[in-house]
């Protein structure tokens, strides 16, 4: 899944912080996803930019 994440709404590539994930968690739900495994990321959501512009027209 790591591999993927770059294809993943909440990925954020930042070069003053580095790429992280953008997911609001609680504590609970943070603790989760830390400790998940991450083959299979719950919150994974394809990035698809033709169904954003599909959306402005």
């Amino acid at each position: 899944m790591a591999d993927r994440c770059d294809q993943c709404t909440y990925f954020v590539e930042d070069d003053e912080y580095g790429d992280y994930c953008s997911l609001s968690l609680d504590e609970d739900e943070m603790e989760k996803f830390l400790t998940g495994n991450t083959e299979q990321c719950h919150y994974f959501r394809l990035y698809d930019e033709y169904k954003i512009v599909q959306k402005q027209n």
